[in-house]
């Protein structure tokens, strides 16, 4: 999941990004109006924490332009007033839902992984192909049973493939995906990761590399 976490608060900003990535998440962090506001209109993100008092642009505009542009993105807005007017405005901006603060930062999770659910297609609970079977929310992996131990990254890349169903996802599209945007884009990590990745899934292979293209999981291969 890619989230864009817009705080002016940059300890708050940057505790709330430290936890989400604990979470497995791809987060980026923007500490004011106007670079949240670029942000969120050049990478697609599943969801976006949004302070609502920004300095530069304000989080009511951005709130409203990302409701008004028919994007798949969720807004989940922050605020450090919670009367019930003002939750009812930020709703009516095009919030996907709002968290005043002080919050809880577990409730902070739900709702974002609430949203981010809502961010995609719907997929199944649980994502599988032959004898593997991923369970997004136990971020559980298994093949033939036994359980297979990877990083917050594996885990990533292996949901994105099989939610594609056999179709192929390229380097570019995962690196998007999964990791966020201080990594560079010309390195070699996801091809990388995938490597790593085909080792501890084991034989027989159930990911294939597409050359020119990207990769695949067994549903796509001949």
């Amino acid at each position: 999941m890619r989230v864009l976490v817009v705080e002016d608060e940059r300890n708050l900003a940057d505790a709330i990004a430290r936890g989400l990535r604990k979470r497995g998440m791809a987060v980026d962090v923007a500490y004011d109006g106007d670079s949240g506001h670029e942000m969120a209109f050049v990478t697609r993100y599943d969801v976006v924490v949004l302070d609502r008092d920004l300095p530069g642009v304000h989080g009511d505009q951005i709130c409203a332009e990302l409701a008004a542009s028919g994007t798949l993105t969720r807004v989940l807005m922050l605020t450090a007033s919670g009367t019930v007017a003002d939750r009812v405005e930020g709703l009516q901006l095009g919030a996907d839902d709002y968290l005043p603060k002080p919050f809880a930062f577990d409730e902070l999770v739900a709702r974002v992984q609430a949203l981010g659910r809502r961010a995609t297609p719907a997929a199944p609970p649980v994502l599988a192909v032959a004898d593997l079977v991923l369970d997004p929310a136990r971020r559980v992996v298994t093949r033939g049973g036994a359980p297979v131990d990877l990083t917050n990254k594996e885990f990533g890349v292996l949901a994105e493939l099989l939610k594609a169903r056999g179709a192929v996802v390229s380097s570019e599209e995962l690196l998007e995906r999964v990791w966020d945007a201080n990594t560079d884009p010309f390195t070699t990590i996801v091809r990388v990761t995938v490597m790593t990745l085909r080792r501890k899934l084991g034989d027989p292979p159930l990911i294939e590399t597409v050359v020119g293209a990207g990769y695949r999981t067994a549903e796509g291969l001949a």
